[in-house]
C-alpha cells in the first residue's frame, strides 16, 4: 500500500469523525425478518432521495416541501470490506417487464449518499451556500439479531430451549431426520458425521420458516450464513438427546459441539455487534404483520416472540456529540408495518395499532432510556391501486393489482385486527392477504409509495436544519 493511499484513507477517516462531531453523518440501519421488504425499502429510499430535488413524491418531508433539499447522490462508501448494496439490480427488477420485487440480500450490505441542503439557520447560511449530510444505509438480516440473546446462554441452556420447542408435534415431525441420529455424548468427535447432522438441522430450520411460517430461528446464521457458508463454526447442533451422565472431556462429541457453540457466539454473534450493530445511529425495523396472519396463530405467536427478542437487542441512549465521536448509539427507532398497500386504506390505523401492540414492551423500555420511537404503516413501492368492488348490490372498498402469478386481482383482503387476534378472530377466517407485483413504473421518475416521506421526516428531519 502506497504512502499516498494510506494518507488518503486516514484523511477519509478523519473527515468521517469530523462529520459525526458536526452532526453531518448518520448511519441508518435497516432490518427486518425474512420477506418484510428490506431490499425494496432501501431501493425505494435511494430512488426517492436521488429524485428529491426534481420530481419527488415526498410532501410530508419538510425539507423537500420547502425546497431546501438541493439533491442527493451516491458516493463511495468508507467501509470497503462491506459489500455494496445492489441498488441498480433492485431498480432493474422493479422496472422490468413484468415488474418484480428485488432479490433479497443475504448478509450485510451498505450504500452511502451525500445530501445537500439549505439550512434553516441564518448564521449557517451565511457561512456556506449549502450544508451536507452523509447518509450511510446499512442492510442486515433481522435473523442475526435473534442470535444476540444466545450470548447470555450456555450450550446446555440453549439445548434445553430447543428441547422445549420440540415438544410441539409439528416441529418434532419436521425434525425427524436429525433427531433419529444415534450417538452418545462421549462418542469421539467425527467431523464428517457432525457436518451431515448439522446439514439436516439447518434443513429443519428452513422448513420451519417455509412450511410453518416461523420466525424465531436460531442460530440465525444457519439459514442466512453470509460469507460463512460452509464454515465449521456453522456445523453444530443442540444436544437434545440423553444428557451426559459424566463430564465429557476434550475430543468427545459433546465437548466439540459445546466448543463450536461458544465459538459461534464469540466470533459471529458478538463480532456482528461490535463491528456493525454498536455503530448504528438510527434504526428502522420492518415488520410484515400480514403474512403471519395468513399463516395462522402459531406463526403469528412466533413472530410476536421474535419481535420481542429483536426489541431486547437494541443498545439505547442519546447520541450526543461526544458519544457520536467515540461510541455511537441508536437515538431514533422507527417500527414499520410494511406492505400497507396490501390492505385497503381504512385498515391502516388498525395495522399501526396491531404493530404498536406487538412492540409495546420494547417501546416502553426505549422511552425509559431516552430514545425516540415511532410506529407507522407504509409501502416503500406501491403494488396496488384503491378501487371499488360490488357484491349483492353493495359497494365495498377493494384493491386492484396483479398477483405474483400475473393474474389481475380485485378484492377486499379483509379487516386487520387492531390487537393480537383472539381465538374467535382466527375461527372467523374472513381475510385473504394476497401478494402483489409492483405496479408498472416509468423509468427516470420517483416511484409511487405510501408514507415513505413520513418515514424520512422522522429519521432525517432533525438533521436537515
Amino acid at each position: 500500500m502506497s504512502l499516498e493511499h494510506t494518507l488518503r484513507r486516514w484523511q477519509e477517516k478523519a473527515t468521517d469523525v469530523v462529520n459525526r462531531g458536526l452532526d453531518r453523518h448518520v448511519r441508518l440501519a435497516v432490518t427486518g425478518l425474512s420477506r418484510s421488504g428490506k431490499t425494496a425499502f432501501i431501493t425505494a429510499l435511494v430512488n426517492q432521495l436521488e429524485h428529491a430535488a426534481l420530481d419527488a413524491r415526498l410532501p410530508q418531508w419538510e425539507a423537500v416541501r420547502r425546497g431546501r433539499l438541493l439533491g442527493a447522490r451516491r458516493v463511495p462508501q468508507l467501509n470497503h470490506h462491506i459489500p455494496t448494496f445492489a441498488y441498480e439490480r433492485g431498480m432493474q427488477a422493479l422496472l422490468g417487464e413484468p415488474p418484480a420485487w428485488p432479490e433479497a440480500t443475504r448478509g450485510v450490505a451498505e450504500i452511502r449518499l451525500e445530501l445537500r441542503y439549505q439550512s434553516r439557520h441564518l448564521l449557517r447560511r451565511q457561512l456556506a451556500e449549502h450544508s451536507t449530510l452523509y447518509l450511510e444505509i446499512v442492510d442486515y438480516p433481522g435473523e442475526w439479531l435473534l442470535d444476540l440473546p444466545l450470548l447470555a446462554l450456555s450450550f446446555e441452556q440453549w439445548s434445553e430451549q430447543v428441547r422445549a420447542q420440540l415438544a410441539r408435534p409439528a416441529l418434532r415431525e419436521l425434525a425427524s431426520d436429525w433427531l433419529e441420529t444415534r450417538w452418545q455424548a462421549t462418542d469421539p468427535f467425527d467431523e464428517g458425521r457432525v457436518a451431515a447432522v448439522a446439514g439436516t438441522y439447518t434443513a429443519w430450520l428452513h422448513r420451519c420458516k417455509d412450511e410453518l411460517g416461523l420466525h424465531l430461528i436460531q442460530p440465525g446464521r444457519f439459514v442466512l450464513p453470509g460469507e460463512y457458508a460452509g464454515a465449521p463454526m456453522l456445523q453444530f447442533v443442540p444436544w437434545v438427546w440423553q444428557a451426559p451422565e459424566a463430564e465429557c472431556g476434550a475430543g468427545s462429541l459433546y465437548a466439540a459441539l459445546r466448543d463450536r457453540f461458544e465459538h459461534y457466539k464469540q466470533h459471529l454473534v458478538k463480532g456482528f455487534y461490535e463491528q456493525h450493530f454498536a455503530g448504528f445511529d438510527r434504526q428502522i425495523v420492518l415488520v410484515d404483520c400480514l403474512q403471519p396472519l395468513n399463516a395462522g396463530p402459531e406463526s403469528f405467536a412466533d413472530m410476536q416472540q421474535a419481535l420481542s427478542r429483536i426489541m431486547e437487542s437494541f443498545s439505547y441512549g442519546k447520541s450526543n456529540w461526544w458519544r457520536r465521536l467515540f461510541s455511537p448509539r441508536i437515538d431514533k427507532l422507527l417500527l414499520v408495518a410494511s406492505k400497507a398497500d396490501h390492505v385497503t386504506p381504512e385498515q391502516h390505523p388498525a395495522l399501526v395499532s396491531l404493530l404498536q401492540s406487538l412492540v409495546r414492551g420494547g417501546r416502553g423500555q426505549a422511552h425509559f432510556e431516552g430514545i425516540e420511537t415511532e410506529c407507522m404503516a407504509l409501502a416503500s413501492v406501491r403494488a396496488t391501486e384503491v378501487g371499488q368492488g360490488q357484491s349483492g348490490g353493495h359497494t365495498f372498498p377493494a384493491l386492484k393489482g396483479t398477483g405474483l402469478d400475473g393474474q389481475p386481482l380485485l378484492l377486499f383482503p379483509g379487516e386487520v385486527p387492531a390487537t393480537p387476534p383472539t381465538a374467535a378472530w382466527w375461527q372467523q377466517g374472513s381475510f385473504d392477504f394476497q401478494s402483489f407485483r409492483p405496479l408498472p413504473m416509468a423509468p427516470h421518475q420517483a416511484m409511487p409509495h405510501v408514507r415513505l416521506d413520513a418515514a424520512l421526516e422522522f429519521l432525517l428531519g432533525d438533521k436537515l436544519v
